[in-house]
């Protein structure tokens, strides 16, 4: 089992992010949890396999439709 924290920048918040992360990571069969940040940064951490938990970075870098992904920053525990 692995951890990631994850810090996702650009224009991620009010755009259903937070859904898209939780979605996804059910899907992945990963737990954690996500936050908006008062930065407008919108960081998750993720428990899992990490060929999962990878999977999920790269959703995370495309993220919902409405979405403007600048950048993730992965920080693995």
């Amino acid at each position: 089992m692995f951890q990631a924290r994850i810090f996702i920048f650009g224009s991620v918040q009010g755009v259903g992010f937070r859904q898209f992360i939780k979605d996804n990571g059910q899907k992945c069969g990963l737990t954690g949890w996500v936050r908006n940040l008062a930065d407008g940064r919108v960081e998750a951490v993720f428990n899992g396999p990490k060929e999962k938990i990878e999977e999920m970075i790269a959703l995370c870098r495309k993220g919902p439709s409405l979405a403007e992904v600048e950048n993730v920053e992965v920080i693995w525990e």
